[in-house]
């Protein structure tokens, strides 16, 4: 059995381990503005087809970083909060486990991301999204925020890991598609 890694970055919250190894980019003081609070119209929870879309964009991010060794976009593409506590050098050793495993996260294309409990808005007006990607032999698992900036949600934190795939896939009664229609 593969040894599961579970690689995090995080702006202010800790998000729930996915695996035993845990790698947390320490939070800076950063000016309050920079810092995650609720924003001042409530935010709604994005539709299936949006959630999809925050979901493979990040982890596209995530593996072009990888491949690439370079984490300046994927930096500068975050949530102030997230700049302010990581660096692109802090990022490369955050997901050096990861890089080093060499897989290429690309395929998540052809994957429809399968949630793992409800998206939510934290209590600081954050997304909150936990799932994973069912692609072989490896699934991608993920629990991210994302804070909503100026009507745009950006990557406020994130978890990444890997595991071996289950063989058992959800009924489709029962499956939750980040790319269903919110009712």
């Amino acid at each position: 059995m593969m040894r599961r890694v579970l690689l995090g970055v995080l702006a202010v919250l800790v998000l729930v381990p996915l695996a035993s190894e845990v790698a947390i980019a320490q939070k800076k003081k950063a000016a309050p503005a920079a810092e995650a609070k609720p924003a001042e119209n409530a935010s709604e929870i994005p539709d299936g087809p949006v959630l999809s879309m925050l979901i493979r964009r990040t982890l596209l991010t995530l593996n072009n970083a990888n491949i690439s060794g370079n984490y300046t976009v994927m930096r500068d593409l975050a949530a102030p909060g997230f700049q302010a506590a990581n660096n692109a050098a802090r990022l490369a050793e955050i997901f050096a486990a990861l890089r080093n495993q060499n897989i290429d996260m690309a395929p998540i294309m052809y994957f429809d991301p399968k949630l793992v409990r409800e998206p939510q808005i934290t209590p600081n007006g954050l997304l909150r999204v936990s799932g994973f990607i069912p692609t072989q032999p490896q699934q991608i698992n993920f629990d991210m925020l994302f804070q909503q900036i100026a009507g745009k949600w950006l990557l406020f934190g994130i978890a990444v890991n890997t595991s071996p795939a289950t063989t058992a896939t959800a009924s489709p009664a029962k499956s939750n598609d980040a790319n269903k229609k919110k009712k």
